[in-house]
């Protein structure tokens, strides 16, 4: 099945799917997670002009990166719930420049008001992350460097990430989530997004699923 691939310009209409769908989407920063808002600020609706799908993990209005939306409540299930462990991966810009103690603990765990996090892949990038330059810009402090790490986590608890480097003294300035599972931002300019086929595994899965609701409906 082709990819089908649109770009960032605003929808003038909204088409609603006949099947299960499966969208990538690169939200810029400072766009809502969700469809509508009352106080008039940018959301998925200014991009994306397919109705009936919904954001399986939210993204914060001030980060940005990949969104994945599907019509298919099970997916979205499959993304969301912590327990299923699938894998995000963000790039965060911090203030300063992290020391392999500060790695570490991010790696190990971190201690939060809501408890500790999961263990993490933490990995040092330097100061480029080979990523779009933000609009608006990054305000920057003076003397202090800015550097990008990459990190991996298998939650998805409230702003998660930025809350983790800054309890080991890097706040974050900049957060792009750059994976979520197998899909990434490969190909995607902010604004940007394109329907990609389910994968068979997924497909699988709730095959597998429908199969046993049957036996236990018989039961």
């Amino acid at each position: 099945m082709p990819l089908s691939f649109f770009s960032m310009k605003k929808p003038t209409s909204f088409k609603k799917p006949l099947r299960p769908v499966l969208i990538l989407f690169n939200k810029p920063f400072q766009v809502l997670c969700q469809f509508t808002d009352k106080e008039g600020r940018p959301t998925l609706a200014d991009y994306v002009p397919v109705s009936d799908v919904y954001a399986a993990g939210r993204l914060d209005y001030d980060s940005e990166g990949l969104v994945v939306l599907t019509n298919a409540g099970y997916l979205q299930h499959l993304i969301a719930e912590p327990r299923h462990k699938m894998a995000k991966t963000y790039l965060v810009q911090v203030e300063g420049l992290p020391d392999g103690a500060a790695l570490g603990k991010l790696r190990k765990g971190v201690l939060l008001n809501d408890g500790m996090t999961k263990p993490a892949e933490v990995e040092f990038l330097g100061d480029d992350a080979g990523v779009w330059p933000r609009v608006p810009p990054i305000r920057f402090r003076k003397n202090i460097p800015a550097t990008w790490i990459k990190i991996a986590i298998i939650e998805g608890r409230n702003r998660q990430v930025r809350r983790m480097t800054a309890a080991v003294g890097y706040p974050a300035l900049r957060l792009i989530r750059v994976s979520v599972g197998e899909w990434t931002l490969e190909g995607l300019k902010p604004g940007e997004w394109k329907e990609v086929p389910f994968p068979e595994s997924l497909a699988g899965d709730r095959t597998e699923r429908l199969k046993r609701r049957r036996v236990f409906r018989k039961i």
